[in-house]
């Protein structure tokens, strides 16, 4: 079983929001996943765009977990604001 931790759609049309989740490969996008790790808003007015629970992402990166590039990008931002 060959985990991903990636986005999943949700909210209306024309204004996206993401789920961070860790799914099986295999999985649809928008189907089941394992985990719900976060949530991703693009469109937010607000600065803080995305929550991420960086304990469980960082469980399912050392048990094998492979991170899609857009949550590369999520990661590496939160841990840049959380450094300062």
């Amino acid at each position: 079983m060959a985990v991903v931790i990636r986005l999943a759609r949700c909210g209306r049309n024309k204004i996206p929001a993401y789920r961070v989740v860790a799914a099986d490969k295999q999985f649809s996008r928008d189907g089941r996943f394992l985990e719900l790790l976060g949530t991703y808003a693009p469109s937010s007015k607000s600065d803080v765009k995305s929550k991420l629970n960086m304990v469980r992402i960082n469980h399912w990166i050392k048990n094998g977990a492979i991170c899609s590039d857009t949550i590369k990008g999520l990661v590496k931002a939160q841990e840049k604001v959380s450094a300062q």
